[in-house]
């Protein structure tokens, strides 16, 4: 890690010398740090072109294999199963993805130990760290979703309440769980192999590439606690204004519950060394 660390020593000793009245606050503290995780995301080539090319080109497949899929009846249309389907995406490459690889990169150079003996809490280390793959997220999800509007004639939210609540949850959720992921990666380079399970389950069970109203009773039913797949539930119901008070309090607790859990996980379970 050739960037230089913020300097976040304890109050009253000369490591925190010098760093300004910013540097005393929390928000100080992680928009140091995230500044100097958006320099080495930049450096690091392979990362940065999956978390911001990848949710760009998959939308193009995904058009294609919606045209072929027999919506009737469902009260989906194209543009309302690809739009969803874009913020998914954003929400995989640009925030998990690109996580799991941070933090086990920062992990294996010892980075979160040094930043453990500073100023810094452990929320705010994660937090820090995690607000660069965020920001580029949100700013594809919306994106994406002005495009999609255009191009496919979706037209406004129906629900725009709906939508802003599912994306808000979608941006909350996966960075803990990234940081759960990254414990079952030994390497920088097996930080990607460790995504894939969720991944895969995620764009096939979630409603992004096969949208739950297709799918079997039972299976969709048990797809629908997957993680993903309330944050997708919650969108498409903002664009379609069919979603129910049953089926968005439902959504809205299984995003709720895997926030919950992901954060107990983090406190309880999460590495801040490699393993030896």
């Amino acid at each position: 890690m050739s960037a230089t660390v913020p300097a976040t020593g304890k109050p009253g000793t000369d490591k925190g010398a010098g760093t300004g009245t910013g540097m005393t606050t929390a928000a100080g503290r992680m928009a140091a740090l995230a500044r100097a995780e958006l320099t080495l995301l930049g450096r690091s080539k392979a990362t940065l072109a999956a978390a911001v090319f990848m949710p760009l080109l998959l939308p193009f497949s995904l058009r294609s294999t919606v045209d072929q899929m027999d919506l009737k009846g469902t009260g989906l249309s194209v543009g309302s199963v690809v739009l969803p389907s874009c913020v998914g995406f954003s929400l995989l490459f640009a925030v998990y993805s690109s996580l799991v690889s941070v933090y086990a990169a920062r992990r294996e150079e010892l980075v979160l130990k040094r930043l453990r003996t500073g100023e810094l809490r452990d929320a705010e280390i994660l937090a820090g760290a995690a607000l660069p793959s965020v920001a580029i997220g949100l700013v594809q999800c919306l994106v994406l979703t002005v495009a999609c509007a255009a191009l496919l004639d979706v037209g406004a939210p129906r629900a725009p309440h709906l939508a802003v609540l599912g994306l808000l949850l979608g941006l909350a959720m996966w960075p803990p769980l990234a940081a759960i992921t990254a414990n079952f990666s030994k390497s920088v380079e097996g930080a990607q192999v460790a995504t894939m399970p969720l991944m895969l389950v995620s764009l096939f069970g979630s409603g992004t590439f096969f949208p739950l109203q297709v799918m079997p009773d039972q299976l969709a039913s048990a797809c629908e606690l997957l993680p993903l797949t309330p944050v997708i539930t919650l969108i498409r119901g903002g664009w379609t204004g069919g979603l129910s008070a049953h089926d968005t309090l439902g959504a809205f607790g299984t995003a709720v519950a895997w926030i919950v859990l992901a954060v107990f996980a983090v406190r309880r379970w999460f590495r801040w060394e490699p393993r030896r």
